[in-house]
């Protein structure tokens, strides 16, 4: 019997949420007196899992598994969970988790709660707290199979260290090659992404056109952030898609989320309101998102970035 923690790296490095996924693994591995093994694809940091309650971590090494294919990702995790008779099967609930843990619950004919931000309250049932209704609400969800797979929301539990003398072995699953497909990716490089972001700088109509974008990438470059926009910025062509957060793009549960000249429609606000500060600058006092903001700024973003990109390298030059 264990716990199984998915932990999912890019270019060969774990993510924020590979730690905190392994930090509540480990929790969960304590309440039920067994171990805590990790599972990793094409990862070269593993002693780093260690820090983080990682008695046993299974290593896959494969250069076809490069471009992420949820189909085969989540047979590789029914394989190590099988092999070690995983009772709890964890991932993370960002865009590429939530899309293939399902699959996995599947796979293994689990009970599955999504959005967790907290350790079971019971074991016996196996009772979880999650966000619902777009995380406006909580439910305590039971999960009553003998193999439960839970996708823990980013943010939710934070990064405990609890170091332990961890082993690496590794692991061969099945592969069937005809799911294996072929992909040419196109990376991005020396760009924090929405998904691993602290921070996210989003910008709205109000900034009147794609050609004063600069001062938000500015902005987000200062503050090592990501930069995101609204869903009518991204429909005018001002940004890519990718960009595009709220309930029917990105969600984003950032430590900081910024937004600039966003007025604050419903769908924007449910699919940012969990991160954990939310600071708004809009020149309308009356803009919906100052209801939802724990900081807010009446003023013209053309005068008070620029001022504020200003202050934090003066603040960053004096504190290097």
């Amino acid at each position: 019997m264990s716990v199984l923690v998915f932990a999912e790296s890019s270019e060969g490095k774990f993510k924020k949420t590979a730690l905190e996924v392994t930090s509540y693994g480990k929790k969960v591995a304590e309440q039920m007196g067994t171990n805590l093994v990790v599972l990793t694809i094409n990862s070269n940091e593993v002693t780093i899992l260690y820090n983080y309650g990682a008695e046993k971590v299974l290593t896959v090494t494969n250069t076809a598994l490069k471009p992420f294919n949820a189909k085969v990702y989540a047979n590789i995790v029914k394989q190590a969970a099988e092999k070690e008779s995983a009772q709890v099967v964890i991932i993370d609930s960002n865009a590429n988790g939530l899309y293939f843990a399902p699959m996995v619950a599947a796979n293994l004919n689990a009970g599955f709660a999504s959005n967790v931000i907290a350790l079971p309250s019971a074991t016996s049932p196996f009772t979880l707290k999650r966000k619902t209704f777009s995380n406006k609400a909580f439910n305590n969800t039971q999960i009553l199979t003998e193999v439960k797979v839970i996708a823990l929301a980013k943010n939710a539990f934070g990064l405990f260290e609890n170091k332990v003398s961890g082993t690496s072995e590794e692991f061969s699953p099945i592969l069937v090659e005809s799911n294996l497909v072929s992909t040419s990716i196109e990376q991005t490089s020396g760009k924090v992404t929405i998904a691993d972001a602290d921070i996210v700088v989003s910008g709205g109509r109000g900034l009147k056109g794609p050609e004063n974008w600069g001062m938000i990438e500015e902005l987000a470059s200062v503050l090592g952030a990501a930069t995101a926009c609204s869903k009518p910025v991204s429909d005018l062509g001002w940004r890519p898609h990718s960009e595009h957060v709220g309930q029917t793009g990105k969600p984003v549960s950032s430590n900081l989320y910024i937004a600039i000249g966003i007025s604050g429609a419903i769908q924007h606000l449910a699919g940012v309101n969990s991160s954990k500060v939310k600071v708004v600058i809009n020149t309308d006092p009356e803009a919906p998102f100052f209801k939802a903001a724990d900081y807010g700024i009446v003023g013209d973003a053309f005068e008070v970035v620029p001022k504020l990109i200003e202050k934090l390298k003066e603040f960053k030059a004096n504190n290097a």
